[in-house]
């Protein structure tokens, strides 16, 4: 199969020298740069404050692909033309007259620039004004920013608006890097290509749905950011949401952007808000307390370095949520999401309904369609089965049906999700980034949580860590006949 070209364009990478660059966004680029699909008058300029000569920052970039990269994926030929590739510029992100480099960098070039913003979302603002004023844009300009965009909608929409006054929001690519998973893009192939899943996705054969979103660390120093913002604002406001939406959607007119956004935007509306006495009973809040993550003892939330230890701020949240609509009302979505749990999982199930008669002896469990989304990203049907052997009568048992995603496609690497988000941006296509009425939708939604637990001074519950969290969060679930499938 032939490989599509992709267009070359200029990327101004801001915040070159951080975490997520040198961890996630150089490695991303290599790979492409290793797969054809980088276009070769494409250019790099690495954006920080401090300076650094253009050798000394390729060697930077270098030692990251060294620790980033796996060994057999390493090319001396590739990595030699694609630090080639790269420029380093001394930028003071405040100072409008700095951003001349910029222009002098672009300086007889006609390809498009993509500005990635790989800094606080505080910067976002300033640095498209600046962009802006030095003439450093034109109409074929593209913004990359990282979640979150905003801290409530309020925030967010003040965040949306510094950006859209000077991009488009055909320019502007809102990153949820979820979204470039190859799982969760197969949820749409999953549902809208396969007749035997497409024509039961709905109330009438589907009693609950479930999705974990599980992550075995604390905060890894980053506390003077999460204790601002808390699991509900870091993961459920943003990913949690977006494979909500990718599940629960209507079929969309086509596969164009604007068709499939439209449709996530649509969930998020009907979502039913959760207010008053249902606080107490359908969102639960924790905050993880000492415990042992693979047999070494970590310290609880309040004993992190740097920690207040007053703080009440959640890093576990599970949520019974509804959706208002033909296609689910009465179906419980039970989302969950939470720092020190026992595995690192993301997973959605979906509980099909059992049979309103059954001819077997005992009580058949329901089909189950498990979809992993990471470390090992694959699908899983549960489905029964006569058991085998002379004495086992009519008994029957649970067998599993898998796709895994290694072993089915063994000749293909799994690309990491930065890397298709970074290319669909060259290619300026939009599906699978978030458009700004999502983003508020989300939001408004969240919010009115927040609000709640304020004026009813609501506070977590503890949680040892290595847990799956508080017990409440199970007694959620089982209250309505339901369980948590456990991972295994």
């Amino acid at each position: 199969m032939a490989v599509e070209q992709t267009p070359a364009v200029d990327i101004a990478l801001f915040g070159a020298l951080g975490d997520l660059a040198l961890r996630k966004l150089f490695p991303a680029l290599y790979h492409l740069d290793r797969e054809g699909l980088l276009n070769e008058g494409t250019r790099i300029a690495g954006l920080a404050r401090h300076e650094m000569s253009a050798e000394e920052f390729r060697n930077t970039v270098a030692a990251a692909l060294e620790k980033r990269v796996k060994a057999d994926e390493r090319e001396e030929s590739v990595i030699k033309r694609f630090l080639a590739r790269i420029d380093s510029i001394r930028l003071d992100f405040m100072n409008v007259e700095s951003y001349a480099q910029i222009v002098e960098w672009r300086k007889g070039r006609t390809v498009p620039l993509v500005v990635y913003m790989s800094v606080p979302a505080s910067l976002f603002g300033t640095i498209s004004q600046h962009l802006q004023t030095a003439g450093c844009l034109d109409d074929t300009s593209r913004i990359v920013v990282e979640k979150p965009i905003g801290y409530d909608l309020k925030t967010s929409i003040e965040l949306n608006d510094s950006i859209g006054s000077v991009f488009d929001e055909t320019g502007i690519y809102r990153i949820d890097h979820y979204l470039g998973k190859d799982t969760v893009q197969n949820l749409l192939a999953l549902r809208f290509a396969n007749p035997i899943f497409g024509n039961q996705w709905n109330r009438d054969n589907i009693s609950y749905v479930e999705i974990t979103v599980a992550e075995t660390v604390g905060i890894e120093g980053r506390w003077g950011y999460f204790d601002g913002a808390g699991q509900l604002r870091d993961m459920l406001q943003n990913h949690v949401m977006q494979v909500l939406c990718m599940t629960a959607m209507e079929p969309p007119a086509s596969l164009d952007a604007d068709s499939i956004r439209a449709e996530k935007v649509k969930v998020l509306k009907a979502l039913r808000p959760i207010t008053g006495d249902a606080l107490r009973t359908n969102v639960i809040r924790g905050q993880y307390a000492a415990g042992q993550i693979d047999g070494q003892a970590v310290p609880g939330y309040l004993e992190e370095e740097g920690a207040n230890t007053a703080s009440s701020t959640e890093t576990f949240v599970a949520i019974k949520a509804e959706i208002d609509n033909w296609r689910w009302k009465g179906v419980p979505f039970y989302l969950r999401s939470g720092k020190r749990m026992p595995r690192k999982e993301t997973q959605i199930v979906i509980h099909f309904r059992q049979q309103e008669h059954n001819i077997f002896p005992g009580a058949a469990a329901g089909n189950k369609l498990v979809i992993r989304l990471q470390p090992d990203e694959g699908l899983t049907l549960e489905v029964q089965a006569k058991d085998g052997g002379l004495n086992a009568g009519e008994n029957l048992v649970t067998g599993e049906m898998k796709l895994d995603f290694k072993t089915a496609f063994p000749q293909a690497r799994i690309p990491d999700a930065y890397e298709r988000l970074i290319l669909e941006v060259m290619r300026g296509r939009q599906y699978l980034f978030v458009r700004r009425d999502e983003v508020e939708a989300s939001w408004t939604w969240i919010d009115t949580l927040q609000d709640g637990f304020a004026e009813q001074g609501l506070k977590p519950e503890a949680y040892a860590a290595g847990s799956w969290g508080p017990k409440s969060a199970n007694e959620m679930v089982t209250r309505d006949g339901n369980a948590w499938k456990e991972f295994f």
